[in-house]
């Protein structure tokens, strides 16, 4: 029998390009994942072209995002960032763009489509259908769990939504899970298949994520070298959170007056979501708590300054209110800073609790405020916890990543194909 091997990926990320800054709009964890993911596994030799909307008129058809990686860009709708809930109405002009693409080889240029985030399933589900190969789904975040969790201030998912996904949790040949949680997720919320979800662990890039002199980083970024550096990285949102961390800083300040010479509260990142609507919603909480004096808002930044944001921090905060799996944790402790994270979703695998970080239950800026004072206070746990973090965190390479998706798509081919598993060429 022949065996059918893995040559070329077509990736769907319809409602964000790997080509945006992580860290505003929607561009993400989602971006990093796919990016790094995608490299990798051209590495492996296994070609992959990413499919995203075009939203600019000057952006060419294609882009070589590296050896072997090439991102398309398809005209849909406006030429624009459009909010995610207009998107669906760009859902045809989007399909049609991706089936002329591939109209335009040979038959079978693609062996297999991952889609990324719901909107890109119901693209792969048609695309599969058409080219009669297999869909592999990652989630990244789900309605239903994203309903269960709401913070103060977001609305919950729309139900075209969440019909949306069960759709493509129905028709997908693989399901891709960040973790064994989100596996039972898939499993218990949405009705999959067991045999058809596997847990791949997103990973870091540990060449450029890497442990660094603290002194060094704060000269770079023009901190103060004695500061006690609170930091919070990611889009500024309700459901990450920023607004608990100024909370517990507040808290610290009227438990520690003394403290107000040489704490920092860092938050770098841009509007997203619900947050768009209040872009200086950050700036006004700090004055209204009276804590604007320390803290610090930074835009975006590209990933080797933001390396060096976690170097000069003595503790990233992440206190989402839900987290498929939590890359900036991850990042964070690759650079060798210690994380309080909330004890959410993918965030009890991305921190190892009381060894690289510490896991926080709830939200209760009190709460926080106590746990993040004893890393100002216990420069011994600190340390202990910072070797942790490089350690833990070394076990979460994209390499491993890229290996065990070239693995789920050759069973979902073979499970389509009633073949024989070939890897690679």
């Amino acid at each position: 029998m022949r065996r059918r091997r893995v040559n070329r990926v077509a990736t769907i990320s319809m409602h964000t390009s790997p080509l945006d800054q992580p860290g505003t709009g929607d561009a993400g964890g989602m971006n990093v994942y796919i990016v790094e993911s995608a490299k990798r596994l051209a590495q492996l030799g296994i070609e992959v072209e990413i499919f995203t909307r075009q939203t600019a008129r000057d952006l060419p058809p294609e882009v070589e995002l590296a050896p072997g990686v090439t991102v398309r860009h398809v005209t849909a709708g406006p030429y624009e960032e459009l909010d995610k809930e207009d998107l669906p109405g760009q859902l045809c002009a989007f399909l049609s763009g991706v089936l002329r693409t591939e109209a335009a080889y040979d038959p079978g240029r693609y062996d297999v489509i991952h889609s990324h985030y719901w909107l890109s399933g119901q693209v792969g589900w048609l695309a599969k259908e058409r080219w009669g190969v297999p869909l592999v789904h990652t989630m990244h975040t789900m309605a239903k769990v994203k309903n269960l969790l709401l913070a103060d201030g977001d609305k919950p998912e729309p139900n075209a939504r969440v019909l949306g996904e069960e759709q493509v949790v129905e028709v997908a040949d693989g399901l891709v899970a960040n973790t064994a949680a989100e596996a039972g997720e898939l499993i218990d919320l949405y009705g999959a298949d067991p045999s058809r979800v596997a847990v791949v662990n997103p990973g870091v890039n540990l060449s450029l994520f890497r442990p660094g002199p603290q002194d060094a980083a704060r000269r770079r970024l023009g901190l103060p070298s004695d500061a006690h550096l609170l930091l919070f990285v990611g889009r500024v949102q309700p459901l990450k959170g920023p607004d608990v961390l100024l909370r517990a800083a507040a808290e610290m300040l009227a438990e520690d007056p003394g403290l107000r010479g040489k704490l920092v509260v860092a938050c770098v990142g841009g509007p997203s979501g619900t947050g768009r609507a209040r872009p200086s919603l950050l700036a006004d909480m700090a004055r209204s708590l009276g804590i604007d004096d320390v803290v610090r808002l930074v835009p975006p930044v590209p990933q080797a300054e933001l390396a060096d944001w976690y170097r000069a921090a003595d503790v990233t905060a992440v206190p989402s209110h839900n987290e498929s799996f939590g890359l900036v944790a991850l990042e964070s402790q690759a650079c060798g800073t210690p994380v309080a994270a909330a004890s959410v979703g993918g965030l009890r695998t991305a921190v190892r609790d009381g060894v690289s970080g510490l896991l926080v239950e709830g939200h209760d800026p009190v709460e926080w405020a106590r746990v993040l004072h004893r890393f100002v206070r216990e420069p011994r746990l600190r340390a202990d916890l910072a070797a942790g973090a490089v350690k833990h965190a070394e076990a979460f390479g994209w390499s491993a990543t890229a290996a065990r998706l070239a693995e789920v798509y050759a069973r979902a081919m073979a499970r389509l194909h009633r073949t024989p598993i070939a890897i690679t060429s």
